[in-house]
């Protein structure tokens, strides 16, 4: 008896077939055809050999089997996939009339204040004049600006009046805190400073400022506050200030009805 043995046969490894192993195999087939038309060509000048071997097409790169299995793309399972993750994005629309708002903290911005202006009551006539005296009164005023310079004897000895009387006839400046020109506040603090007394800027602030005395005990040297104006005590009812725009510093009588004498140690 004659037994036979049928071994089981296994498909043989083939490469992954993709959309572009169509054309591949296109392009493989017609490089085959040029060769072989090349090689007849070639054939009676005696060049067959060399033709045939250039022409001849290129061998496939051998397929790693080891591990048994075939490395396999499914392009239509990934189609698929993108599909289904493309119908499951949530779809965003927005009107062409939407309006949009942006938040915008608020930086602490600390501003220097500005110093206030030196507002002066213009003296109120009592009496009528006659052009006669308003002419004489005119031609004195030089005669009394001259008289006005001079330090009160009362003020004598006193350090801070002493150097505020330097500055007489210095512009009234608005905002002005040096000797090119000076405000009523700008004056008071560059005197003060000369002595090493630090003043705040504007006159409001320079009135919170000291000890409050009554005009009976008031020296020369202390400050004198209304509101929105600062001056220097100068002793006998006399102050030493830079007034308002168009004046300059000037000794003069306190205008004031009721001021607050302030002192400064």
């Amino acid at each position: 008896m004659t037994v036979s043995t049928t071994r089981a046969r296994h498909r043989a490894a083939r490469r992954p077939v993709t959309p572009l192993s169509s054309i591949a195999q296109a392009a493989s087939d017609q490089m085959s055809t040029v060769g072989r038309r090349t090689a007849v060509v070639a054939a009676s000048s005696g060049l067959i050999v060399s033709m045939i071997g250039a022409a001849a097409p290129a061998t496939a790169a051998p397929v790693d089997n080891e591990s048994g299995k075939l490395n396999a793309v499914d392009l239509s399972a990934l189609t698929a996939q993108a599909r289904q993750a493309l119908e499951a994005a949530p779809a965003v629309t927005v009107a062409a009339d939407a309006a949009f708002t942006i938040e915008q903290a608020a930086a602490p911005v600390t501003v220097t204040p500005a110093p206030e202006p030196e507002p002066e009551p213009e003296p109120v006539r009592t009496t009528q004049t006659s052009r006669t005296q308003e002419r004489q009164s005119q031609s004195e005023a030089p005669a009394q600006q001259e008289a006005a310079v001079e330090v009160p004897a009362s003020a004598y000895g006193s350090t801070i009046v002493s150097i505020a009387a330097r500055y007489v006839g210095v512009p009234y400046v608005y905002g002005g805190t040096t000797p090119d020109g000076f405000d009523c506040s700008g004056f008071t603090s560059y005197v003060y400073a000369q002595v090493g007394i630090s003043l705040p800027r504007t006159s409001s602030a320079q009135g919170s400022v000291g000890t409050k005395v009554s005009r009976d005990q008031a020296q020369p040297g202390d400050l004198i506050w209304t509101p929105g104006h600062i001056a220097i005590y100068a002793g006998d009812n006399m102050m030493i200030d830079a007034p308002r725009p168009g004046k300059t510093v000037q000794f003069r009588q306190i205008w004031q009805s009721n001021p607050t004498f302030i002192r400064v140690a």
